[in-house]
C-alpha cells in the first residue's frame, strides 16, 4: 500500500543558516546508543535490536563482511534533542518547532485534524556512517520508549494487534546542507516493493509516517569507505571555524569540516482525529500496561504456532517477537 509523502523545498528559503547556527549552538552532541530503558523483557538486547540483526545479517547498505565492531561503529550516529513537545531545548528552534508546513503536511499525512509537536531531534554523522534500515518507535497510549524497549515498541506496531492504542504520529526529516553522500533511502510502497533514494538538499524536507514506512541513510561518502575509531561514550562538538572534533573525553580523536557531515532534524507530531481524542491521550484514559501487551503478544504466538508449551524465557520470547512481526526489505531492494 502506498503511503503518503509530503515534500517542502524550500523548507525556510535562507538556505538553511538559520538551523545550521541552532546545530552550532547545541554544540555538544551524544551518541544515540547511550539511550536506555531498563526492562526485563529481552533483558540484553540492544533498543533497536531488530534493526541491528538486520544490520549485521546483510552487512548494511553496501552489504560488507566486516567486524561486527565495525559495522557497530558506522551506526553509531550522534544525537540529541533541540525540543520536546512545545518546550524550545535550544535558542532558534521555535521557527522549525512551529512551523506550518508541517503541520499542514501531518494533515495530509494521517488525515487528521488536530497536530501537537511531540519532539524535535538532530541527527549527526560522520564519515563513512549510514543508518540502518528500520521504521522508527511508534508509541500507543500507556506505552513509550521512556517506559518499553524500543523494538517492543516497533514489533508491537508491526503486528497490528495494537492499533486501538497508537498515537498516529508524522515525521519531518529536513535537511540543512548538500551532503555528500548519506542519502534518505525508504520505502514508500511496502518493505515487498522497490525503495527510493532522496538526495540530501540544503533546505528541504520529507514528511510522512516513519512509523510505518521502512527507511535508512545511505552511507555518508568517506576515503576509502573508512570510519573513526568510534567507542560507546564519545561526542561529536562544534569547536570553531566551522569545525568539529570528535572526541573521547578530553581526547581529540578526528577532527571534520561542516561539509563532510551528513546534519538532519526530524519533526515529530501526534495526530488527532479531534480535541476528544487528544484530551483522553493527556487524560491516560485506556492506557495499555506492560503485561496486558505481553500477555498479548503470547496468545498471539500460540496461535501462530510459534509458542507451544511453556512461555519461552524473556529473551527468547523478545527474538521470537522480532522474527516473527517485523519482516524487513529484501538486501538490494
Amino acid at each position: 500500500m502506498a503511503r503518503t509523502l509530503v515534500e517542502l523545498d524550500p523548507l525556510f528559503g535562507d538556505g538553511g543558516e538559520a538551523m545550521i547556527g541552532v546545530a552550532e549552538r547545541f554544540g555538544r552532541y551524544g551518541m544515540y546508543s547511550q539511550e536506555h530503558v531498563d526492562s526485563e523483557i529481552g533483558r540484553g538486547l540492544t533498543q533497536r535490536h531488530d534493526a541491528v540483526l538486520h544490520h549485521l545479517r546483510t552487512g548494511g547498505h553496501r552489504r560488507r563482511e566486516e567486524p561486527v565492531a565495525k559495522l557497530a561503529a558506522r551506526t553509531n550516529y550522534f544525537r540529541e534533542e533541540y525540543a520536546y513537545g512545545t518546550r524550545p531545548l535550544v535558542e532558534g528552534i521555535e521557527p522549525f518547532l512551529f512551523h506550518e508546513g508541517f503541520v499542514e503536511a501531518a494533515r495530509v499525512v494521517h488525515g487528521r485534524p488536530v497536530i501537537e509537536p511531540a519532539i524535535v531531534f538532530a541527527n549527526l554523522m560522520i564519515p563513512g556512517q549510514e543508518l540502518v534500515v528500520h521504521t522508527d518507535v511508534p508509541e500507543f497510549r500507556g506505552a513509550n520508549r521512556k517506559r518499553h524497549p524500543q523494538w517492543l515498541l516497533v514489533a508491537m506496531r508491526h503486528s497490528g494487534l495494537f492499533e486501538d492504542w497508537r498515537m498516529p504520529i508524522a515525521t519531518g526529516v529536513a535537511w540543512f546542507h548538500d551532503a555528500h553522500g548519506g542519502g534518505f533511502a525508504y520505502w514508500p510502497d511496502g518493505a515487498t516493493e522497490p525503495g527510493a533514494i532522496r538526495k540530501v538538499t540544503a533546505d528541504s524536507a520529507l514528511v510522512l509516517d516513519t512509523d510505518t514506512v521502512f527507511h535508512g541513510v545511505e552511507p555518508v561518502d568517506a576515503p576509502n569507505d573508512d570510519i573513526a575509531p568510534l567507542e560507546p561514550g564519545m561526542t561529536l562538538e562544534f569547536d570553531a571555524d566551522r569545525r568539529w572534533v570528535l572526541r573521547d573525553g578530553e581526547v581529540d580523536v578526528a577532527e571534520y569540516e561542516w561539509e563532510q557531515l551528513r546534519f538532519s532534524v526530524s519533526w515529530k507530531a501526534y495526530c488527532f482525529a479531534d480535541t476528544a481524542e487528544r484530551d483522553a491521550w493527556h487524560d491516560h484514559t485506556e492506557d495499555l500496561d506492560l503485561d496486558a501487551t505481553m500477555a498479548r503478544l503470547v496468545d498471539d504466538l500460540r496461535a501462530r504456532g510459534r509458542i507451544d508449551g511453556d512461555v519461552p524465557s524473556t529473551r527468547d520470547l523478545a527474538l521470537a517477537i522480532i522474527d516473527e512481526y517485523i519482516d524487513f526489505p529484501a538486501p538490494g531492494a
